[in-house]
């Protein structure tokens, strides 16, 4: 198993986390849909990676893409590390390992 798997499948259990805490603290049943389908997606991603799918890989990064652009804008706007900013660090750094991953396999 590879660090990009690896990072595909904690972000995806991480935003799965995020989405459920968000709907507990303020009943947001946005946070709760789109982490939940954002995490599975990811987690599918890691599962077809595992399998030696190379489209999870190309998957992985684009959700993830999409999420670290959402918590960018997020963080813009409310300006509270909690939870915009944590999950657009960790998004970031997990990219960086899939990119690196994407681009090892090709």
């Amino acid at each position: 198993m590879n660090l990009g798997i690896v990072a595909a499948f904690a972000y995806g259990i991480l935003a799965i986390v995020g989405g459920v805490i968000g709907y507990i603290q303020a009943t947001s049943k946005v946070s709760l849909v789109s982490g939940s389908i954002s995490g599975l997606l990811l987690i599918l991603a890691a599962y077809f990676q595992l399998q030696g799918q190379t489209w999870g890989a190309i998957l992985a990064v684009l959700v993830t893409a999409v999420l670290v652009v959402v918590f960018t804008f997020r963080l813009a706007k409310t300006r509270k590390f909690m939870p915009a900013g944590l999950m657009t660090i960790l998004g970031m750094l997990a990219l960086a390992v899939m990119v690196n991953q994407l681009v090892a396999l090709r």
